[in-house]
């Protein structure tokens, strides 16, 4: 309930339920949800969230309801979710996805399929060419190295022996260019594949299936909101290949922000099959118009790094933050402090109360979330409190049981003897004994907490890890730095103001 409590402060109310639009954590996913959203908004209430990590988090968020429609792929819904071993028909998808409540439809007009390209200063045209040059380094997205039909898949149909490096897809055209691996995966319509001047390799053995991009929805969503859905269906066959290579541009090599291409999309499209987006992936249909959505100018977002920092949201986006370290910390202290003294008074119990604590912290951020998604049919603040206070939980419990451990057994038997109950000695005298430890782990679980509360943005959570993920979609440093930053002088200031805090408890310790 208390975990309920904290969400409910730390979100935001909507005037009658909004129709959520989810996206995964890159460029095109982002661009895709703006589209969405905005022409969901057209008829009512609608909200984007927005880089929900993978394919098994937002698919988490889509079957608990917390979301209701995002774009996705045919290829990673018949390969990926429904783990078909080879690709099927569109109308057995839909006879598979129909059992867990969803749906395929509306293909947007635009196919996105996995591929490998290497530097154009690299030997090689074919995938089959790979298998020749086993000291070819390679890095690939994460996801790419687990999919059914990615690296696994890839490697046995063209006989590859290369171990290939996990790499975030937003960093790995730079990683290419700087010559740290010479093959990575891309997708079809990334932008950057003619500013890195890459060659896609063919694949000559036709593994890789076709990639329509559609939208994978809740069946209940046309009957709940008839009007945006009518709206959305508006969108099938609108955007082209070369629309989503000029729009991608626009974000990755221009800077513009996801909602402003969307606008500027949706602006020139209003009423007329012709598209805004035709031309080559040089962000230059963006500025056709002159630059403008709606009569207002539209400018590159290249900017500074200060401006980054503390504009854009800033103050949103540290109280988000600061809201989920806090309540974390507590929901920490309130599980925490309890299990530490169990452990300290029940010696039986002592290894497993820490074991527990301890696997707790060893429990990947992003698995945690994907498994917390389903099993409380929510994202957000919900999920990202609970997984906050599981990672709190082990400095908390261990300084605790530690701290009452060290208090002198002298003191606790003088305090029986002097009529005490063995309840009035725990809590007058070995827990006041041991709070200047209890609180150096308090502390320790606060600073941890400033930084692995960035993962809270992976499910929509907010805070600073907003602009770390996005800064990873677009590979722009700055960005990263504007997130990170925040992060870190936010920890500088929880640690700080511990340290006064416990100043004052050694003075008042002294003066008593």
């Amino acid at each position: 309930m208390l975990v309920l409590a904290c969400a409910g402060i730390l979100s935001s109310a909507h005037a009658g339920e909004p129709l959520r639009v989810g996206s995964k954590r890159f460029t095109e996913s982002y661009i895709l949800g703006e589209i969405l959203t905005q022409t969901a908004a057209r008829t009512g209430p609608a909200e984007h969230k927005q880089g929900l990590g993978n394919t098994a988090i937002v698919l988490g968020a889509l079957r608990s309801g917390a979301i209701d429609v995002y774009p996705e792929y045919l290829g990673t819904i018949d390969l990926e979710i429904l783990k078909n071993p080879q690709p099927t028909s569109l109308d057995a998808m839909r006879a598979a996805l129909r059992p867990l409540g969803l749906g395929v439809a509306v293909p947007l007009g635009f196919s996105n399929g996995y591929a490998l390209a290497v530097r154009g200063d690299v030997d090689l045209r074919r995938l089959s060419d790979l298998s020749a040059q086993p000291d070819i380094k390679i890095g690939l997205s994460h996801e790419f190295l687990g999919r059914a039909d990615g690296w696994p898949g890839l490697a046995r149909r063209y006989g590859l022996a290369q171990q290939p490096r996990g790499l975030d897809h937003g960093i790995a055209y730079e990683a290419l260019a700087q010559r740290q691996v010479d093959a990575i995966d891309i997708y079809s319509t990334d932008a950057k594949i003619r500013q890195y001047g890459l060659r896609v390799l063919d694949d000559d053995k036709q593994y890789f299936p076709r990639y329509d991009a559609v939208l994978l929805y809740r069946l209940d969503l046309p009957q709940r909101f008839p009007q945006a859905w009518r709206a959305i269906e508006w969108l099938e066959g609108s955007i082209k290949a070369d629309d989503m290579i000029a729009m991608n541009a626009a974000a990755e090599l221009d800077g513009q922000s996801f909602a402003a291409i969307a606008k500027t999309w949706l602006g020139r499209v209003d009423g007329s099959p012709v598209h805004a987006f035709n031309r080559p992936s040089n962000g230059a249909a963006i500025h056709a118009s002159g630059g403008r959505v709606d009569g207002k100018a539209v400018h590159p977002t290249r900017d500074g790094l200060l401006t980054k920092t503390f504009g854009n949201g800033f103050a949103s986006l540290a109280r988000q933050h600061l809201l989920l370290v806090v309540f974390a910390v507590l929901l920490g202290c309130l599980a925490g402090i309890p299990l530490g003294i169990v452990a300290a008074l029940v010696p039986r119990l002592r290894q497993a109360v820490l074991a527990v604590a301890g696997v707790l912290q060893t429990v990947p951020s992003l698995a945690l979330l994907a498994i917390l998604i389903p099993l409380l049919g929510r994202i957000g603040t919900v999920p990202a409190l609970v997984a906050l206070c599981a990672y709190a939980l082990l400095p908390i419990v261990r300084n605790t049981c530690t701290g009452l451990l060290q208090v002198p057994v002298g003191l606790r038997t003088a305090a029986l003897a002097l009529g005490l109950t063995r309840r009035q000695s725990l809590l007058q005298v070995e827990l006041p004994l041991a709070a200047p430890t209890i609180l150096a782990g308090i502390k320790t679980a606060a600073v941890m907490s400033v930084g692995t509360a960035t993962i809270a943005a992976f499910i929509g959570a907010g805070g600073f890890g907003e602009r770390i993920t996005t800064g990873l979609a677009l590979n722009d440093n700055d960005m990263l730095l504007a997130g990170a930053i925040p992060a870190a002088l936010l920890a500088l200031l929880t640690q700080a103001a511990f340290e006064v805090g416990e100043r004052v408890l050694a003075r008042r310790r002294y003066s008593d």
